[in-house]
């Protein structure tokens, strides 16, 4: 365990997908709305207006949040290949946050994309409480599509934990 001298200030982006179509020949190859380009575009724009880049991606392998990844990363200007991942298609809380903790230690922005209520309950968890109190009453409002929360995390990633970590900002890209 790092101890606080030590351990290496990370940044954290926890993402919902933007708005997608209502049909798909299955759910999980729903493909995003027109709207919901425009939106992930707008949280793209809004993540390098804060300089934030991530240099490790996890994203949902289902459809429309590959789509989400490529708006957002397309206009913040990233080139990061992400790790696309059959499981946090229907991933607990509990089993991202396992996924996010294999994460290598080299990595000090981590981008997560995935799907509602899993999203907000884990960001809602992982919030320490000693952040900012505005992002963290409007991310506990609701958490609808395209809403990113960024938080901030001292340690390695293997140690990230339940109230491990302080919301900084809660966004909901739109356009």
């Amino acid at each position: 365990m790092a101890t606080l001298d030590s351990a290496p200030t990370r940044l954290l982006v926890v993402m919902r997908h933007a708005r997608a179509e209502s049909w798909g020949e299955s759910d999980h190859e729903r493909r995003l709305a027109e709207q919901g380009r425009a939106d992930a575009a707008a949280a793209g724009h809004w993540l390098a207006e804060q300089g934030i880049a991530p240099d490790h991606a996890l994203v949902s392998s289902a459809t429309r949040t590959r789509e989400t990844w490529e708006a957002v990363a397309g206009a913040a200007g990233w080139s990061l290949a992400p790790v696309f991942d059959d499981g946090l298609y229907s991933a607990s809380p509990d089993t991202t946050l396992d996924l996010m903790r294999e994460t290598p230690d080299e990595a000090r922005v981590l981008f997560v994309l995935g799907h509602n209520p899993t999203v907000a309950f884990l960001a809602q968890m992982l919030d320490d409480g000693d952040g900012d109190p505005a992002a963290s009453a409007d991310m506990a409002g609701g958490y609808p599509t395209c809403a990113l929360t960024v938080l901030r995390f001292e340690g390695g990633w293997s140690d990230l934990a339940m109230a491990s970590a302080s919301v900084t900002a809660f966004h909901v890209g739109r356009d």
